[in-house]
């Protein structure tokens, strides 16, 4: 795995809006049902917000009923990492972006197969690079 990606604080607040900076470097939480990906259906790769790491394809999301983005596991095994949390008298498990250390969110045991997980992510944390939906060839 490639250094992680170190900026200054200042380099991050002048980089991300203030709601992304509260999530991604102060490890917020935004309200449910309120981000801008969580009922984005658009097929695609969720990218880190701070850095562009690929950290989720659409066909991992799935509708978990909670109001935040919920993948069954990441684009790839090395794209985010966890550690335990235990802020709020509660013991979870913390999701980071491999790349910048960012915090995406929270992992569950809950999701649907063939992972049993659920990242439950902040939009904030996200950004959607839309692929292009293939068309199907008409036949002559």
């Amino acid at each position: 795995m490639p250094n992680k990606i170190t900026k200054s604080d200042a380099d991050w607040r002048a980089e991300l809006t203030p709601e992304q900076y509260h999530v991604l470097r102060e490890k917020g939480t935004e309200r449910a049902f309120s981000g801008a990906l969580w009922d984005d259906h658009r097929p695609g790769t969720y990218r880190c917000a701070g850095c562009g790491a690929e950290l989720f394809d659409s066909a991992t999301k799935f509708e978990s009923g909670t109001g935040w983005p919920s993948f069954y596991q990441p684009a790839a095994g090395e794209a985010v990492e966890t550690e335990t949390d235990r802020s709020f008298f509660m013991k979870r498990t913390e999701v980071m972006c491999a790349s910048c250390g960012g915090h995406l969110g929270h992992v569950f045991e809950d999701g649907p197969r063939p992972t049993g997980l659920r990242y439950c992510i902040n939009s904030a944390s996200l950004t959607l690079d839309p692929s292009e939906p293939t068309e199907k060839m008409e036949e002559v």
